[in-house]
């Protein structure tokens, strides 16, 4: 080693003022070379580190956006099954409900039977207590089927006086009365029923005329009801 750098030294001292530029120059880029090739050695390594890494990072993206999805299609599952569960349980009630609307819509002309034929035998009842007796019993045995139904649903409506309306009333006839107010039921010729808020059979009612108007009523309403009061007469008969 000492005999090369003794080399070099006595070639060096042999060599011209321009040639000992070169020399330097020569020897400044091979020191130059071998600095970038071990930056760049370096580089790749780090270039090889940071792969390595972003591989890594993606990978677990990948587990992370796998479990997020895995997580929302789980939630989305639930959702479905809760509006399902919601959906079926609605539908049965509304099943059970119709059902029942059907069956007690078919009973009504049997309660209407009762009404009249306690209606005329309490018109003849008068002094005859035997009968008088048997229509307290068919009384007991109506009101008990009004109470049956009405834990169903069945609500009888109580319409007389009250305000003549289309969607609870229909109109078969005018009674002219001084002493009610304009376009009130004054008599109920078939009671309506309801279930809930639906009507299931409208009220069969006559409408007064000829009295006062109704304190919160105006003559433009009283007008309209009465139109229409009298187009349903005119359907019925």
């Amino acid at each position: 080693m000492v005999n090369d750098q003794n080399t070099q030294s006595e070639n060096t001292e042999n060599l011209t003022e321009e040639e000992l530029v070169q020399e330097a120059i020569r020897r400044g880029q091979e020191s130059a070379e071998l600095d970038i090739k071990a930056q760049l050695e370096a580089a790749k390594a780090q270039n090889e580190e940071l792969l390595a890494r972003i591989r890594e990072l993606e990978d677990e993206r990948e587990s992370i956006e796998t479990d997020e999805d895995l997580k929302e299609r789980m939630i989305r599952l639930q959702a479905d099954w809760e509006n399902f569960r919601r959906r079926t349980a609605r539908e049965r009630i509304e099943e059970r409900e119709r059902a029942c609307e059907k069956l007690i819509v078919n009973m009504l002309p049997v309660l209407d039977d009762m009404e009249r034929a306690l209606d005329h035998a309490q018109s003849e009842a008068e002094g005859n207590e035997q009968l008088k007796n048997f229509c307290e019993g068919v009384l007991a045995i109506y009101a008990k089927a009004l109470d049956i139904l009405g834990k169903e649903g069945l609500e009888k409506m109580q319409p007389l006086g009250e305000p003549f309306d289309p969607n609870e009333h229909r109109a078969v006839g005018r009674v002219e009365d001084a002493d009610m107010f304009e376009e009130s039921v004054h008599d109920v010729y078939q009671n309506g029923y309801r279930m809930g808020s639906k009507v299931i059979r409208e009220a069969m009612v006559a409408v007064s005329f000829g009295g006062p108007v109704r304190p919160a009523e105006t003559a433009e309403e009283v007008e309209e009801v009465a139109e229409v009061v009298e187009e349903e007469i005119s359907e019925n008969n």
